[in-house]
């Protein structure tokens, strides 16, 4: 038997779908039931790739004792947090307001109006048994106490939401804001802050874009110190490449196992711009592993990218990863299984649960490493694997494809821009509604087949930030119209007046309050994707630049108090002390072609670039743009004109004369 939604898309609402709880999807139709029952919601919230939330399902949603006393008494909704981040991103709220913390599952009991009177997380089922019997008693019995609190709760919420935009951005404030993450840097360990430890990606990006702009070496030695600890620990997967969610401990040793695509996204950017900074190994290496990951393991038949693979494997965390010294023996024998097991710091009393330990790079790999990789890597594959959830997010696929474009232009890789080019494509053909009020993103698809979601302020902001950057590796302007097209409807509907901007539509579905979002997370928040994205598209338009600027200004409040939650906003505010550079390439041989690299390997923040044989119009597809206008040949050769807001230089007809104008 199956509950309302074994016809869902989304994975995570799919492992529910056979629950004897009565689960619905998030609708109208849950809250016109809750009313004519007059009981309130019980509202889940989770992902297909958490651990708890499996906890949770074993032990409580898959028990008919629990079962029957929730669908009882009360109206029970499921919920994608990735899928409706809207949704999750009001009770959230609601239950940090109300606990202090918050985190997943998330657990909350609602109104039939949507107003939320009693939230938490994780429960046992004793305890999470108790607390039905005491949400029912007091719906049943002090009904008036409960609407008014939650009425007030909600109120709460709103007012919240009526933020004093920051004032914009200088070049004293991006120093003060270096200066503030040094004091929570942790220098021996690398990283901000203890236990657990997330990879700080979008902070990572903004220090190398001031170290870029500046040569501050404060800001370079925090981002290499961090991603050097995070390529040698147990948070990066030895073996297949890509990164986990977090570190548990304070070393970066043993992870949450769930790998996360906007994590790898937003890590294959950071340490593609470390590489180009420097020209480390380790940060190439990393590179080239964690592309190889995209398009291995998080590929769909689509085109796409999967949302992540789970922390679990058969209801066990980490199983998949994790290694003994006799293990790696039995795999490369004896003696090389020893000298592995020194290596990747495997032990015999173990890092991890039950005697087996995460695999880390405590030092450069031997000529060896490569058989030795792809031994246990071919022996990995024959245990139980995570699960896939294999819907493709618009914001998570926009970042991708970004970071995959940026990476296959600068390595020299055509393949990848090829991968970044087809989930482009994949995107905007199952992705986009494009009708008389301009295109409608959805938030997801899966195995060809969009949702319902709408999207959200990131969707646009980060899909659009892919296409610039996909654009500019491609030369090809359909990629700057459509991310025109989709900033055009941002700016529409997502605006909130000041800078900011809200997460949902103005015509879209209205939730008891429409929240907007200044600070990063785990991901850019729509406002600062929105900046970043709006910031290079008047580089390499002329419009949009008030806009930008203001995206920018809004984020800055946070930015001033806590930057560890402001990088990507940071990020884009480098760009304006910087010119923003724009620089035209006009010719079609060999040195327009370097000339090109040379661009890309420039560090400058914000840099944007165009390619076209001097006739005005792009390399890729003989499309008009912008800054190759009037920008001719030189003497019938090729030429590199750098510019400023539009002003430029004399042009330069080097590839060593251009290296000197962008350094």
């Amino acid at each position: 038997m199956t509950n309302r939604l074994a016809h869902a898309t989304s994975p995570y609402l799919l492992q529910h779908a056979e629950n004897p709880v009565h689960w619905q999807e998030w609708g109208p139709a849950a809250f016109a039931e809750a009313r004519e029952r007059d009981v309130p919601i019980l509202l889940s919230v989770g992902y297909a790739a958490c651990h708890w939330c499996h906890v949770m399902a074993h032990e409580s949603f898959s028990d008919e004792q629990v079962a029957e006393a929730v669908n009882a008494a009360f109206v029970a909704v499921k919920v994608d947090r990735e899928e409706r981040p809207d949704v999750d991103a009001v009770y959230m709220q609601a239950t940090q307001a109300l606990t202090g913390q918050g985190g997943w599952p998330m657990t909350c009991f609602l109104t039939p109006a949507g107003d939320p009177f009693f939230c938490g997380t994780y429960y046992p089922k004793p305890q999470f048994l108790q607390l039905l019997e005491s949400v029912q008693r007091v719906w049943r019995t002090e009904r008036e106490q409960v609407s008014g609190s939650a009425e007030q709760i909600t109120a709460r919420l709103r007012s919240a939401q009526h933020l004093t935009a920051g004032a914009p951005a200088d070049v004293s404030t991006l120093a003060a804001a270096v200066d503030t993450l040094a004091e929570g840097f942790d220098a021996r360990r690398g990283g901000f802050g203890d236990a657990p430890k997330f990879p700080p990606s979008m902070v990572a990006e903004f220090l190398l874009r001031h170290h870029g702009r500046t040569g501050s070496p404060a800001a370079l030695e925090m981002v290499e110190r961090t991603c050097t600890a995070m390529a040698r620990g147990g948070i990066y997967d030895q073996l297949a490449g890509g990164f986990a969610r977090y570190s548990v401990d304070g070393d970066w040793v043993v992870p949450h196992f769930e790998k996360m695509l906007y994590d790898n996204a937003l890590l294959l950017r950071a340490y593609t711009h470390w590489f180009r900074t420097t020209g480390s190994a380790l940060a190439r290496r990393v590179v080239v592993e964690t592309v190889e990951f995209l398009l291995g393991d998080l590929r769909t038949p689509e085109g796409g990218f999967a949302s992540s693979l789970d922390a679990d494997a058969d209801g066990v965390e980490g199983s998949t990863y994790v290694w003994t010294p006799d293990q790696l023996a039995e795999v490369l024998g004896p003696a090389d299984g020893a000298q592995a097991a020194e290596l990747l710091g495997v032990t015999p009393e173990g890092t991890f649960e039950g005697g087996a330990s995460t695999l880390r790079m405590l030092a450069a790999p031997p000529p060896e490493w490569p058989a030795w990789r792809s031994a246990l890597l071919a022996a990995r594959g024959g245990r139980v694997q995570p699960a896939l959830d294999d819907k493709v997010v618009t914001s998570w696929n926009g970042l991708a494809i970004g970071a995959l474009a940026e990476a296959g232009a600068l390595l020299g890789q055509p393949e990848w821009v090829a991968a970044a080019r087809s989930a482009a494509e994949l995107l905007w053909e199952l992705h986009v509604d494009d009708g008389a009020a301009g295109v409608r993103l959805r938030r997801s698809s899966r195995s060809g087949t969009a949702g319902e979601a709408a999207g959200v302020a990131d969707d646009y902001g980060n899909l659009a930030g892919g296409l610039l950057a996909l654009h500019q590796a491609t030369g090809e302007g359909v990629w700057l119209v459509r991310a025109g097209a989709l900033l055009e409807v941002a700016l529409a509907q997502f605006a909130t007046g000041d800078g900011a901007f809200y997460d949902t539509p103005a015509d879209g579905e209205q939730l008891v309050v429409r929240m907007r979002s200044t600070s990063d997370n785990a991901e850019p928040c729509g406002t600062s994707a929105l900046a970043e994205a709006l910031g290079t598209y008047a580089a390499l338009t002329g419009e949009h630049r008030e806009a930008a600027d203001a995206a920018i200004g809004a984020g800055m409040t946070v930015a001033r108090i806590d930057p560890r939650f402001a990088g990507w906003t940071l990020a884009a505010a480098e760009a304006s002390p910087a010119g923003p550079v724009q620089v035209a390439v006009v010719g079609t041989d060999a040195v327009a072609d370097e000339m090109v690299q040379v661009v890309w390997e420039s560090t400058s923040p914000g840099l944007v670039l165009a390619a076209g044989p001097g006739d005005g119009t792009l390399a890729g597809d003989g499309t008009p743009h912008p800054l190759l206008a009037d920008r001719p040949l030189v003497d019938g050769g090729s030429a590199a004109y750098v510019c400023r807001g539009f002003v430029c230089d004399l042009p330069v007809t080097s590839v060593a004369a251009l290296r000197d104008a962008l350094r």
